[in-house]
């Protein structure tokens, strides 16, 4: 598959294709906390980026392949393919942002993305100019449009599940190799045939050499480097504003501070944290999405993480954003079936599969129908082993 081709070019191809898949998902990924026209200037971003990233990793692998002597580049067809690109992204990342994406709806935008960077790709190669004919194998066309498909789904999955940290990093490396997968599948199944000098007819319209090439990709490796390591720093001015309106706490403590008489009764909270008046359980949970906010109840809730300023709701599927913070999610959960078991974590012990004892802490399994893992931080084990019923296993 690679025979003949420069290898760093090729490994350059990889490298971008994943620092665009991790751009675009850092951005996608929070379009569905972001409404208004933050929103919409979310999904151009990621959209752009997964664009960039997706094509500019093509025309690499193009610089990378053993292309005949005198090969020009076609400007209108190349320009064509990064359209075709940025439209389908586009589209299909606006499709599985609303609303609840349900599996029809991810299946038919991933085949929309997939055919869309097939399309792309193959526009972007007959935009070659010069003295031959390419010819494609059939066989390696259907295979290289199938893994285009599998890409888009497996991108789309990454993209719903709104991952941070590493795994956002490992589903960004697959997403990379396999949109180069998908191009260099391609590339096998494609072959030169010299034309003679009757049949050579030379074809119209803007050329572009390969040098030239080569700058507008370097520029576009730069852009997407940018973009990458503008997504590593954080926002402080989107989480100071978020900080007032997110954390009611502060207002709270004017009447807790007004009432001493309550303070000695109750010293702690709901949840053995905030020091204030106990109030009434919530019985349901506020989650964001591009839509509105909805409401869930509070037994379908498995754990809530806390996310900066934010927290994050998982309902034994996903995670949704929620705009309160962990402090003011633990004074408002029932105590009797929450337990904060981690400064980050708060977990509901009903839906608590497996413990398991983790270095110096614990590790707990939520159920659901994608059952996730949460840390119980050293000072929290005995606590979390006493709401298990396990503080007198040995003894039994």
């Amino acid at each position: 598959m690679f025979e003949g081709h420069d290898p760093y070019l090729v490994a350059l191809s990889v490298a971008i294709a994943s620092l665009g898949g991790y751009t675009g998902f850092a951005l996608a990924a929070r379009i569905r906390n972001t409404p208004g026209v933050s929103n919409r200037v979310l999904l151009a971003g990621a959209a752009a980026f997964l664009a960039v990233g997706i094509w500019t990793m093509h025309f690499v692998g193009m610089l990378a392949a053993p292309l005949p002597p005198d090969t020009a580049y076609l400007v209108l067809p190349t320009i064509i393919s990064f359209l075709i690109c940025a439209l389908v992204v586009g589209i299909s990342l606006f499709f599985v942002s609303i609303g609840e994406p349900s599996l029809r709806r991810v299946a038919s935008s991933a085949v929309l993305l997939g055919v869309g960077i097939a399309s792309m790709h193959y526009v972007g190669i007959h935009g070659l100019a010069g003295p031959f004919a390419i010819v494609h194998d059939r066989a390696m066309v259907m295979l290289s449009v199938l893994v285009a498909i599998v890409t888009a789904y497996g991108g789309l999955r990454a993209f719903l599940a709104q991952q941070e940290g590493v795994r956002l990093i490992v589903s960004s490396v697959v997403f990379g190799v396999a949109v180069s997968g998908m191009h260099y599948t391609a590339m096998l199944g494609m072959h030169f045939e010299p034309l003679t000098g009757a049949a050579h007819h030379h074809l119209g319209g803007l050329a572009a050499s390969q040098q030239i090439l080569s700058i507008v990709v370097a520029v576009l490796c730069f852009v997407i480097a940018a973009g990458f390591l503008l997504s590593l720093v954080p926002d402080s001015r989107r989480q100071a504003p978020a900080s007032i309106a997110a954390d009611p706490a502060p207002p709270s403590a004017e009447p807790a501070a007004a009432e001493p008489a309550a303070a000695p009764a109750r010293p702690l909270g709901p949840l053995g944290g905030l020091g204030q008046p106990p109030r009434a359980p919530a019985p349901r949970l506020p989650v964001e999405s591009a839509d509105g906010t909805h409401f869930i109840d509070t037994a379908n809730v498995r754990s809530v993480r806390a996310d900066a300023h934010y927290t994050r709701v998982h309902d034994g599927t996903r995670e949704r954003m929620c705009p309160w913070s962990i402090s003011e999610a633990e004074a408002q959960l029932d105590p009797s079936l929450f337990l904060r078991v981690h400064r980050s974590h708060i977990v509901a012990i009903p839906h608590v599969a497996l413990v398991r004892k983790e270095g110096d802490g614990a590790v707990l399994e939520l159920d659901g129908p994608s059952p996730h893992r949460v840390p119980v931080s050293r000072a929290k084990i005995a606590e979390v082993k006493a709401r298990l019923g396990l503080a007198n296993r040995r003894q039994a």
